[in-house]
């Protein structure tokens, strides 16, 4: 027994130890390259080397991590399980009477530390970095901040119709406001125009200026004008105008479901990517396991081309993985496919591969 909890813990500290040194290498290259490409809009935009490290590159780390931890969980278990097979200690491990599955509940141990972290940056902590991300880009990288969109329209909710010309989000004022009603038949019901509407944060209520109001029914036309400054309610919220505020990589999980429920009440065209980033949220994690698992059935066997030809084998699984996983989500996003199923699919079918490796392996 002590002699498990020993090699245990040798394997599982190889486990971590690989990948967190694979990870720290490509994160430094990732860096180094992305510095050279950004450091002029950097120096014209007189972003100081504190705010270029602690802000910008402290929250792209997460999500890079997120991102592509399972194919460095691959690399990583390929690397350092084939080192033990070439020196043999694979055969030696299960030579003295330790099953191979035994031997695969380290790396399971592992894989479950890492698929936990994951899970937690996925739908907590990357959500905020991503939004300090992007405000940062656009105030040092972009040619200017966004502060201020153009012709733009929504569907405030079904049968709602909302345009601008123009939204200021810091003064949460939007110009040539235009609100409509449409039957559900097609026909206009109602129209709200306004020349400026400026959000009044007291009453949640936005004040007008040039505000008209015109309803159409089949036994009346009627126009309404109402001089100075009303308050009117349109059922918009000024983070409703804000396209950052709107961005899904930016909300945390449970403001995620909010989204997707007030969008589906709405029937607006976004649920699906919404859906699509939740679900890769909650399923992603387990691709980790998936790829340690195939990593271990084709590293544990001794091969002639050593490291080598196991890294090739293995990172040529990695890319048909992702690249798998990119054409279900492409299929989802403009196509009849589940959202669930389009995350899950690439799990369920290199899951099984998994499984047929290890029962294939030599034992």
């Amino acid at each position: 027994m002590q002699g498990l909890k020993r090699i245990d813990r040798y394997i599982l500290g190889k486990y971590l130890k690989t990948f967190l040194l694979a990870l720290a290498l490509i994160i430094i290259i990732v860096i180094t390259f992305d510095v050279s490409e950004k450091l002029d809009k950097f120096l014209e935009h007189h972003a100081t080397l504190w705010q270029i490290i602690s802000i910008y590159y402290l929250n792209f780390i997460p999500g890079f991590v997120n991102l592509y931890s399972p194919l460095f969980i691959f690399i990583s278990v390929i690397f350092f399980t084939s080192k033990m097979a070439g020196n043999s200690e694979i055969i030696a491990i299960l030579s003295s009477g330790v099953r191979y599955k035994r031997m695969l509940r380290p790396f399971l141990y592992g894989a479950t530390i890492v698929a936990f972290a994951v899970l937690v940056l996925g739908n907590f902590i990357i959500p905020i970095s991503n939004r300090t991300l992007i405000e940062f880009e656009e105030q040092y990288v972009k040619s200017k901040a966004t502060n201020f969109y153009s012709n733009f329209h929504l569907q405030a909710e079904r049968g709602v119709q909302v345009y601008a010309e123009s939204f200021d989000v810091k003064q949460a004022r939007a110009y040539k406001f235009r609100r409509e009603e449409i039957s559900p038949d097609g026909c206009l019901t109602k129209r709200e125009t306004a020349e400026m509407i400026e959000y009044d944060s007291a009453t949640g209520f936005w004040r007008c200026t040039d505000y008209t109001e015109r309803t159409i029914d089949s036994n009346r036309n009627e126009v309404l004008r109402f001089d100075g400054h009303p308050l009117v309610d349109f059922h918009v919220s000024p983070n409703d105008l804000n396209f950052l505020s709107q961005r899904v990589e930016t909300m945390n999980t449970p403001q995620l479901i909010r989204h997707i429920h007030r969008e589906e009440m709405r029937g607006t065209g976004t649920v699906k990517t919404a859906k699509i980033e939740l679900w890769q949220r909650m399923l992603n994690p387990l691709a980790i396991i998936v790829m340690t698992l195939i990593g271990v059935a084709i590293a544990a066997r001794k091969s002639r081309g050593g490291t080598g030809v196991h890294l090739a084998i293995g990172i040529s699984i990695a890319f048909s993985f992702i690249v798998f996983m990119k054409v279900t989500t492409v299929f989802a996003t403009n196509g009849d496919l589940s959202p669930f199923l389009a995350v899950l699919l690439p799990q369920i079918i290199f899951g099984i591969a998994a499984v047929w490796l290890i029962y294939k392996a030599p034992k």
